[in-house]
């Protein structure tokens, strides 16, 4: 399998970042579709709204986010998670997110459950 990278969609896109999806419900802010040069827009596997709310982004609730997104994916996604992971036989997988937290996010999250599933 290929690597997973994880970058902000603000960052410029470049030749090494491989596949790049989004992975957010909402489109972010600033960012046309021509710039953000993607090959995939995932909205469905983005945290539900409920989830995303209840996090605020808030490093104290990481933990217990990542664990209640995690069973997000895998009782709700599991088709994504098998095509995501078939692309990464051919593709480095790049996860775009935007978050202005860099530590604290679902997109770190959905790396280490594709690495692992």
């Amino acid at each position: 399998m290929k690597r997973i990278i994880v970058k902000r969609i603000y960052e410029s896109p470049n030749q090494q970042d491989g596949y790049r999806v989004l992975i957010d419900k909402i489109w972010p802010r600033g960012i046309s579709k021509e710039d953000a040069e993607l090959d995939e827009w995932l909205k469905e596997i983005a945290p539900s709204p409920d989830l995303r709310k209840w996090f605020d982004h808030r490093d104290d609730r990481f933990e217990e986010f990542s664990k209640k997104y995690q069973k997000e994916l895998s009782e709700n996604h599991e088709e994504v998670i098998i095509e995501l992971n078939k692309k990464r036989e051919k593709h480095q997988i790049c996860l775009l997110y935007g978050a202005k937290n860099t530590q604290s996010n679902h997109a770190k999250v959905l790396k280490e459950y594709l690495e692992n599933n």
